[in-house]
């Protein structure tokens, strides 16, 4: 073997070895840092549009996107401009060096390169200065990069860095902010653009003093891409004739708490497809801005709004304040802040107990005083009734009617429901929540209420709704909370009022879309709630101060209800309201009940009618009010089996109420359904019990304000008795007066200890002790 064969073969054997060694080098690597860099965190509308860009963590625009995302011709373009041997080469493209060098040695300057795609997305992950040892890094990272990567994935990679002026990055940031759209659909005008500024990205970024460079850059990319027969014929005329972009269109920033919340729940992804819907957010936020001055000058700081599509179970309008600025609790997602719920509850309660065959909606109920051991509650007004319809008690929100119901349905049986919708924030520790939880001693946030009230416009089924589209349709089955009857028959008492602030709506609107809603005002006057539903959407409109400060302005009737009908109404303004009929379900029958008291009738109801009840639920108790008594045909006088012998009598119906319902009904209510006495020697079994000492409590010490008059320190003095007779009270034997148990009777207080006495004309009585004791003063 001569010696020239030799030298040839060991150079041969060199260059596979250093080929070796530089293959070796580049597989054990670690690729450049930025390629793992994060991108910018985009929160997209339903239809994918941006609602939200965040910066990346680099403050770049940067937004990620597939290939399958990216308008075809744009990469064919791309390629053909750049590197049209991309998919053959692996990295470096030798015979565009070969071509390069030759050219710029015949030209003796610089008039072509040879990076490849693969090449200057090496450059843009490590930027170096340009110098022929840059090249062969450059070279190099772009063999590391062959080894490790698709070309799909090159050029994806190559699409997020590429620059475009300024801090935007990346082909999809660039469509956005030139044009306003996205890079899945681009005109060939903007495709000869967006290949032109990354060229010169400073000199040639939409901006005023760059209109005329990126034109002319624009127009000889045009010229060159029809030149190549990428463009079509004819398509250089109409891109030189068209505008550049003068600036930068502002990134999307919709939707921040909404935004910011679903970032933090979903911290590893940066596209967050939601299933909210733009023009349902827009409605919502103009609804809410025409109320916020008033709010703000009341001195209500906070708000919020959610809207569901119900039947799909789609979150599709997010609310989390008035604004974003730096206000008391102003970028808090009021959506998701726990609060009380004050009478929102009540509906469920209402459907609860028709379920559980306590109750149907014409049931009359006691709105009288109650007691729960140490619980006392009220209504709002601070009056009472005595009887209401159960449907009625809803419609105007009566607080006791619907605590003595929790009583009944139970008050961790009505938990768990609420838990089962979706209520993840109440304890589940047996005894935490007492009849309160009725009137709202719980909290809930904006988005569960929404879904309580989603259950009832789906006829009682929960559905966890969806907020990211990736998630609709995974509770398609839902959870049966309520039959179709019950929720059928709460929504109809949701829909007998109308808009507080224009009552006469429901006669100008468009017949047969109806609106079922209830208001909420929390204890202490620190929340104020709209919720309900009309045609497709659920709403729930929330107000309040976030730091928990008592306004007297936030009674949900006046500052959330406007809110809601707006919301609502703009929201179903487009829907065909005859599609929109509820129909009345099959699992309801019709029964025959007292017309008066709404219970099954008794042979004492002279009037009954016919209602809805649930089939399998009929509630059993019979009428309580009306009974049946001989009258004496000559005096009017009541007679019982005892002595109506040989009396000519006829059998008459009356009402009789409870003990302590008497004093609350009207003077004309009980003139109406007045009971006659009884004749002589005819007293009824009933009289002989003794009259029920309401007022003062038992074993109860009074102590007098030092300095007020006796005068204005009066006890109330109350008793109920089953005859209805009237009442003779006595303090220590001294007779105070005689008067109809309906009646408060006002003693001024002495000091010691005292005994009441009650007593009905029959003789019987009932006595009670009790102290009244001067103020001792704690340091004394």
């Amino acid at each position: 073997m001569n010696r020239r064969l030799r030298w040839s073969l060991g150079g041969l054997l060199l260059c596979v070895l250093s080929l070796l060694v530089v293959l070796v080098c580049a597989w054990f690597a670690p690729l450049p840092k930025r390629l793992s860099e994060r991108d910018s965190v985009v929160v997209e509308y339903h239809d994918k549009t941006p609602a939200h860009v965040f910066l990346s963590a680099d403050d770049k625009w940067r937004i990620t996107r597939q290939l399958d995302e990216i308008d075809p011709a744009y990469l064919a373009a791309l390629v053909a401009f750049e590197d049209k041997r991309f998919y053959s080469h692996r990295g470096v493209d030798l015979r565009a060096i070969g071509r390069a060098v030759w050219g710029n040695m015949r030209h003796a300057r610089v008039t072509s390169g040879a990076s490849t795609i693969t090449m200057q997305l090496a450059r843009l992950l490590e930027p170096r200065p340009r110098t022929l040892r840059s090249k062969l890094v450059e070279a190099f990272r772009a063999t590391q990069l062959e080894l490790h990567l698709s070309k799909d994935e090159i050029l994806e990679a190559y699409l997020r860095f590429l620059p475009f002026g300024r801090n935007v990055e990346g082909i999809e940031a660039a469509a956005l902010g030139y044009f306003g759209h996205s890079a899945a659909n681009l005109s060939s005008s903007e495709i000869a653009t967006l290949l032109a500024v990354p060229q010169s990205p400073n000199a040639r970024y939409p901006s005023a003093p760059n209109v005329d460079r990126l034109a002319r850059a624009r127009d000889k990319i045009a010229r060159r891409l029809t030149e190549i027969d990428v463009f079509e014929p004819g398509a250089t005329a109409q891109i030189t004739a068209s505008l550049t972009p003068s600036a930068l269109r502002p990134f999307a920033r919709d939707v921040p708490h909404a935004a910011i919340w679903l970032r933090a729940l979903n911290p590893r992804s940066a596209r967050i497809h939601t299933t909210l819907d733009a023009g349902a957010q827009r409605t919502a936020e103009l609804a809410l801005a025409r109320y916020e001055h008033d709010a703000k000058r009341l001195g209500v700081a906070n708000a919020a709004i959610v809207v569901l599509d119900h039947r799909q179970a789609l979150v599709r309008a997010l609310v989390g304040n008035f604004d974003f600025s730096l206000g008391a609790g102003a970028q808090i997602p009021g959506f998701a802040a726990p609060r009380s719920p004050g009478s929102i509850l009540k509906p469920f309660i209402y459907a609860a107990a028709i379920d559980d065959g306590l109750a149907l909606p014409g049931f009359l109920v006691e709105d009288t005083p109650y007691e729960s051991g140490s619980y006392r509650p009220a209504n709002y007004s601070n009056t009472f009734m005595g009887l209401v319809s159960l449907e009625e008690s809803l419609s105007l929100s009566l607080n006791i009617p619907f605590v003595r119901l929790l009583s009944a349905v139970g008050v961790e049986n009505f938990a768990g429901q609420l838990r089962h919708m979706g209520a993840a924030g109440l304890r589940d520790e047996p005894g935490h929540y007492g009849l309160s939880l009725a009137v709202g001693a719980c909290e809930v946030s904006a988005l569960e209420v929404a879904g309580f009230y989603a259950t009832l416009a789906r006829g009682g089924r929960y559905q966890s709704a969806a907020i990211l589209t990736k998630d609709a349709g995974a509770d398609s089955d839902g959870l049966t909370i309520y039959s179709e009857g019950a929720a059928w028959l709460a929504n109809h008492a949701l829909a007998l009022r109308d808009r507080p602030d224009f009552p006469t709506r429901r006669h100008m609107g468009p017949a047969g879309l109806e609106i079922y809603w209830k208001t909420g005002t929390s204890f202490g006057h620190r929340d104020a709630w709209t919720a309900g539903f009309m045609g497709d959407y659920t709403a729930v409109v929330w107000m309040g101060n976030l730091d928990n400060r008592s306004n007297a302005a936030l009674i949900g009737s006046e500052r959330a209800a406007p809110v809601f009908f707006d919301v609502l109404e703009g929201l179903n303004r487009r829907q065909n309201p005859l599609s929109k009929t509820r129909a009345r379900p099959s699992d309801l029958t019709r029964v025959e009940v007292c017309a008066y008291s709404g219970h099954l009738p008794t042979p004492a109801c002279d009037h009954t009618k016919h209602v809805d009840a649930l089939r399998r639920a009929v509630p059993t108790r019979r009428c309580p009010y009306h009974v049946r008594h001989d009258v004496d045909d000559a005096t009017g006088l009541l007679l019982n089996s005892m002595c109506r012998a040989n009396r000519p009598h006829h059998s008459q119906s009356y009402v009789v109420w409870p003990p302590g319902v008497r004093r609350f009904l009207s003077a004309q209510s009980r003139a109406n359904t007045a009971m006659p006495d009884y004749a002589p020697g005819c007293l009824p079994p009933a009289a002989h019990h003794a009259p029920r000492i309401t007022s003062p409590p038992p074993s109860q010490t009074l102590i007098l304000i030092p300095g007020v008059d006796l005068e204005r320190q009066k006890v109330r003095f109350e008793a109920d008795t089953a005859t209805g007779a009237a009442l003779s009270w006595f303090v220590d034997g001294e007779f105070l007066g005689r008067m109809a148990p309906e009646q408060q009777l006002w003693w001024t207080p002495r000091i010691g200890r005292h005994e009441i006495v009650v007593m009905e004309d029959s003789g019987l009585a009932t006595s009670r002790e009790f102290e009244v004791s001067a103020f001792a003063h704690p340091n004394r």
